[in-house]
């Protein structure tokens, strides 16, 4: 090969290493998706489009919600584990599909090694709440009811597995009491029954409760946090109640799939730290009921294999089923 040619070659080559390092450092060069594993209207859903608004203002790509409820939220979930690794499917996930769920069904993935995590979003508090039209005044009187007939109240949940039925069965546990579970595909489903009286309470989160309650819709017993929420501030705690040890969240984190660049979820680690700290976002988050805990990639990977193993307990400890 003559030397000119081949001086030519090396240069092209010198050149054409930066230009493939720079096209692969651009991120994200197509539009995004937020998958939500419940359906719209409920508290995942207020959240991932809350965070869809923002994240196509500064990532300069269009960013749409796709609701698939069901399965616990897990629908969702496997569609994300087995999208490209791109980076361009994310799934805004709760405690439900990432901690209670795996212990119940059979999922053909591993939400610990098919996703990965990028933060957390927030954490709300479960609120026990029954319709407004309700005999039960206070927590005292609901469970003097559920003993005086065993199995003859119904509670409501966003599906078999969810944060809300691990709250009722922890209810049932911590008080010696039985009541029917009623799963349904998402919260506001299920807002519609417990508002004309077919079932008697939920163990919602604060996220999707909240606006039922303010519209007076609902009457919320008791918070199942360590502390009162400032958005209820007259609605006592369950253990103020008399009820120990059923205290249950609900918290929502952003995943991607599996061997998404690192530079990709790098970025929208940022991307959601800087949306957590705009001001309407922070009011909007407040006003659910949530708290907002900036997290890195690292410590919410941790988290989040943490709560796998807690719930994993508290099904096997309140004997929890998926039928």
């Amino acid at each position: 090969m003559p030397i000119l040619l081949s001086w030519r070659l090396a240069a092209l080559c010198l050149i054409a290493v930066p230009l493939a390092a720079s096209a692969q450092a651009v991120y994200p060069d197509k539009p995004l998706r937020i998958m939500v594993g419940a359906s719209p209207g409920g508290g995942t859903d207020i959240l991932a489009r809350l965070l869809a608004d923002k994240f196509g203002a500064s990532l300069k790509q269009p960013v749409v919600v796709e609701n698939r409820p069901g399965a616990s939220n897990t629908i969702a979930a496997e569609l994300t584990a087995r999208a490209v690794a791109d980076g361009s499917t994310l799934l805004l996930a709760t405690n439900t599909g990432q901690a209670v769920a795996p212990h119940l069904l059979k999922l053909k993935y591993d939400p610990l090694k098919d996703l990965q995590p990028v933060g957390l979003v927030a954490v709300m508090p479960n609120v026990l709440v029954v319709p407004s039209t309700s005999p039960y005044r206070d927590v005292k009187e609901l469970i003097a009811a559920m003993r005086a007939k065993p199995g003859g109240l119904r509670y409501a949940s966003s599906g078999i597995g969810s944060t809300q039925h691990v709250g009722g069965e922890a209810f049932a546990l911590a008080t010696g009491t039985k009541a029917i579970h009623v799963p349904y595909r998402g919260s506001s489903q299920a807002h519609v029954d417990i508002i004309g009286g077919q079932v008697e309470m939920m163990f919602d989160s604060t996220s999707s409760a909240m606006q039922q309650i303010k519209a007076g819709k609902f009457r919320a017993l008791a918070v199942a946090a360590a502390r009162r929420t400032p958005e209820l501030p007259e609605v006592p705690t369950l253990a103020e109640a008399g009820v120990q040890g059923a205290d249950v969240n609900t918290w929502y984190g952003l995943f991607v799939t599996a061997g998404t660049p690192r530079a990709a979820v790098e970025r929208l680690n940022a991307e959601l730290a800087q949306s957590l700290r705009m001001s309407d976002v922070q009011e909007r988050i407040k006003g659910l009921g949530g708290e907002i805990t900036a997290m890195g990639i690292e410590p919410f990977a941790e988290m989040n294999r943490s709560e796998f193993e807690r719930y994993g307990k508290l099904v096997k400890d309140t004997g929890m089923r998926a039928d």
